[in-house]
């Protein structure tokens, strides 16, 4: 072992250490670790930051923005509005949920994909009368396994695929993974949901974050042209269930209608009256095409706009509205903003929301321009809420999203085109339509893995050419030696997923991938089963919260407890290596 090498291991275990730590977040440790490496001489100077160049860093980062795009183009409300319901049983609800998961995770991030679903899980739990931690741990392993079908459903697989074409000259294409990837994802599927749910400890006293949004009573109009025109107001009662709102009544020609109106007729130019949170509200209106305003003062709202923001503030003694109205005082014209709901504690709105007398002390639902929330706040003279991060579905362009990024994995599957230029393209288009704002085009990006990705590249690079790698290949052959070559791949899954249940799994992809391949060098056979034993191990992180950032995001939601994942994730990681290994001398013999 020569000194090069021994530094490589040092800073290799100290990060390794300090990420099991957990005192410093994975970021830092792993761009400290890289500049320390330059300091020691292990990583030149010229080669420090080739890593935040990589198209493996680039391709995540467009992958998160795309993602996000077709969220804000309500691509998922799509489907989860007609495949949710929370009469169903639990056993039903985990199967159907984790199929969307799955497939959702399969062609987006697979933590974008628990990120949009998770809410729709809380929301459903909430309805059925359920501990949300039920079903919240169901669908977190499904947006991982779903994740291993295709090259963009995790960064591993991205990592793996550019290290093979790096050291083999030849990437892994979009579905290369799918027949491995693809057979562990539908048997941990069918595992999660028909035995792996029954495993978690049922806790009654788990609390439901996230749904402490306050109920506004709002209007949304009925356009022009709507499909809702001519249909009775009782007949959205079933949407509004499903989308946590409450029809409280209709207004026509500028007159609240008796009672909660169930029996009149839609006419264009109608407003309903609802009572819900913000997100119910934005879902509400996107499954039924409905305006937040009439369309004059729509029109005037999102005129020359890069985009527009929900934000919520607190009228204050002192403001202009007090003892007012939002039209009386010209809200819309003066600021170009929408009065979209009030929220009055304990008493209930019967007029006009934007004929309503504001009074100190009420919150208000703003619709503004993008990044124009202070400056309305200010105006008015009122206190803004916290950020609740809400965004606006642009459900108008739903279809035209969905079918630009369709478009970018045909080509990039088919070889037409290189997958980073693809997505690239699709994101120049999603801002151009304004799917994506300009002003929040890197909020998206979730920057400290691209930190770790930046910093850990070069490490690994390091380690590879200062034959690091092939002296922990040759150590683990050694070990096997003698082994038929299943059990030496399984070893490999082994060594792989453990680290992967302790570390963050793109960095175990970045460390295991070159000792596969240094692994099957040595063993004389193709490198290719022995990386697609390590990109379905690295994405198997299901014994502990720290391992995938999915499990991560459950925690708090789902009141669990850190021993709490191994019950349902041991022998799901059994099961993994079990139906991965034979898989893999199938599709890809030695």
């Amino acid at each position: 072992m020569n000194s090069e090498q021994i530094i490589l291991f040092t800073i290799f275990g100290a990060v390794f250490g300090l990420l099991l730590w957990g005192r410093w977040r994975y970021d830092i440790v792993a761009f400290g670790a890289l500049m320390t490496a330059v300091v020691l001489g292990a990583v030149d100077v010229e080669h420090a930051f080739e890593g935040f160049g990589h198209e493996a860093t680039l391709i995540v980062a467009l992958v998160l923005i795309v993602s996000a795009g077709l969220v804000r183009s309500g691509a998922v409300y799509l489907i989860t509005r007609t495949l949710v319901d929370s009469t169903r049983s639990l056993g039903s609800h985990i199967a159907i949920m984790g199929g969307i998961g799955g497939v959702l995770s399969a062609f987006m991030n697979n933590v974008a994909a628990l990120a949009l679903l998770m809410p729709v899980d809380i929301q459903t739990a909430r309805k059925a009368g359920r501990a949300p931690g039920l079903s919240l741990m169901p669908l977190s392993f499904a947006t991982i396994l779903g994740g291993m079908v295709t090259l963009i459903g995790t960064p591993p697989n991205i990592i793996i695929a550019t290290i093979r074409q790096d050291s083999l000259g030849e990437s892994f294409s979009m579905f290369d993974f799918a027949p491995v990837g693809g057979v562990a994802a539908l048997a941990g599927l069918a595992f999660v949901a028909l035995v792996g749910w029954r495993l978690i400890p049922a806790r009654e006293d788990a609390v439901v974050r996230g749904s402490d949004l306050a109920p506004y009573v709002a209007e949304l109009t009925v356009p022009e042209g709507s499909k809702q025109i001519g249909r009775r107001v009782g007949e959205l009662h079933e949407t509004a269930e499903k989308a946590d709102v409450a029809i409280i009544g209709l207004i026509r020609n500028g007159k609240r209608l008796y009672g909660n109106a169930r029996n009149n007729v839609i006419q264009a130019g109608d407003a309903l009256v609802l009572e819900a949170s913000p997100e119910a509200l934005d879902e509400f209106r996107s499954t039924l095409s409905l305006a937040f305003s009439d369309d004059r003062r729509e029109e005037l709202l999102t005129a020359d706009s890069e985009g527009l923001d929900v934000i919520e503030m607190v009228v204050k003694p002192e403001s202009r509205l007090n003892g007012k109205t939002a039209q009386g005082i010209g809200l819309s014209w003066r600021q170009r903003a929408v009065l979209m709901g009030i929220s009055r504690q304990g008493r209930r709105i019967t007029s006009q929301v934007r004929k309503t007398v504001v009074q100190p002390g009420d919150i208000l639902l703003l619709l503004v321009q993008k990044d124009t929330g202070s400056d309305v706040a200010e105006w008015l003279g009122c206190l803004t809420l916290a950020d609740r991060g809400l965004a606006v579905t642009q459900d108008t362009k739903t279809w035209a999203a969905i079918g630009m990024f369709a478009g970018a994995v045909l080509l990039a599957s088919l070889g037409v085109m290189d997958l980073a230029i693809a997505l690239g393209l699709v994101v120049i288009a999603y801002v151009l339509m304004r799917v994506v704002p300009l002003q929040e085009l890197y909020d998206h990006v979730e920057w400290p893995v691209v930190v770790l990705l930046g910093s850990m590249i070069p490490l690994g690079q390091a380690l590879e050419a200062s034959g690091g790698t092939t002296l922990i290949a040759e150590s683990l052959i050694w070990l096997t030696d003698g082994w038929p070559a299943w059990a030496i791949l399984t070893a490999l899954m082994v060594v792989t997923m453990t680290l992967s249940d302790v570390l963050n799994n793109t960095a175990t992809a970045i460390v295991a991938a070159p000792i596969g391949i240094q692994m099957a060098r040595g063993l004389d056979v193709s490198p290719d089963p022995f990386l697609m034993a390590v990109a379905v191990a690295a994405s198997s992180a299901f014994l502990t919260p720290i391992g995938h950032k999915n499990n991560t995001l459950i925690l708090g939601p789902g009141g669990y407890r850190f021993g709490d994942y191994w019950r349902m994730g041991l022998p799901l990681e059994i099961l993994v290596v079990a139906v991965s290994i034979p898989a893999i001398l199938v599709f890809w013999p030695l």
